[in-house]
This record gives C-alpha cells, structure tokens and sequence, in this order.
C-alpha cells in the first residue's frame, strides 16, 4: 500500500522516539520536527482513522502492526541511504536530508540493490 510521504514520515519520527522513551505523545511529535500542535493533532487523526497508530485515554500514541510494518521500512532505507551517502563523502547533515527525501521515492529493487552492494563492502 502507497501512502503519503508525511505520513511515513509521521511514522517513523514515532519509531524513532519510542527507541529513545518509553512513552510517545503528540508534544513529542511536535518537538521531534518543529510543528504546531493542531498540525500534528489533524495528521495523527489521520493516522489514527487509517489504522496506522493507537492513542490511549491517557494521549500515548502507539504504532499499529501495520503502521509499526511502515515505520520500519521507512527508517530502513533512511539509515542506508544516509550511510551510502556518507561513504560517498557527502557531508553527515547534507546526507541525513538527502536521505530523508530519497527514502520516499527510490523504488524497492534499486534499494535492495544499494543495501545488497553496501553489505559487500563492508
């Protein structure tokens, strides 16, 4: 299933802080890229109504299997395209926003193909 890039970018920016803390709520989200609360309040909605994340009577947000499935993928090709990018000597930061535009667009058999000469490399 294709979804938005803001949306898998809304998901993995939860992955990525339910490694770092224990509990995820929409301020969290709001620190993480810089957002006003009522625009990660309609987005998480959103989420919410598609069956990407749970949030509790107590506002914890929590990903769904499906949305968790996503997340993964998304910070997957995040964290190899960011570390191709880097052994090609593009500097950390440019690498790091490259990356995060990539990710969204690099088709399933070319990644797999980076991953896949990356891993000889090393």
């Amino acid at each position: 299933m294709k979804i938005q890039e803001s949306a898998q970018d809304y998901l993995e920016s939860i992955l990525v802080l339910t490694k770092e803390q224990e509990i995820v709520r929409a301020k969290d989200i709001c620190d993480y890229f810089g957002y006003a609360r009522a625009t990660v309040s309609v987005f998480l909605k959103q989420l919410r109504e598609n069956g990407y994340v749970t949030v509790n009577e107590h506002n914890h947000i929590r990903l769904t299997e499906e949305g968790e499935k996503i997340a993964k993928e998304t910070y997957e090709r995040h964290q190899v395209l960011t570390d191709c990018l880097e052994k090609l000597g593009v500097p950390d930061d440019i690498a790091e926003a490259d990356a995060c535009r990539i990710e969204h667009y690099i088709s399933a058999t070319t990644f797999r193909a980076l991953k896949d000469y990356l891993k000889k490399q090393k």
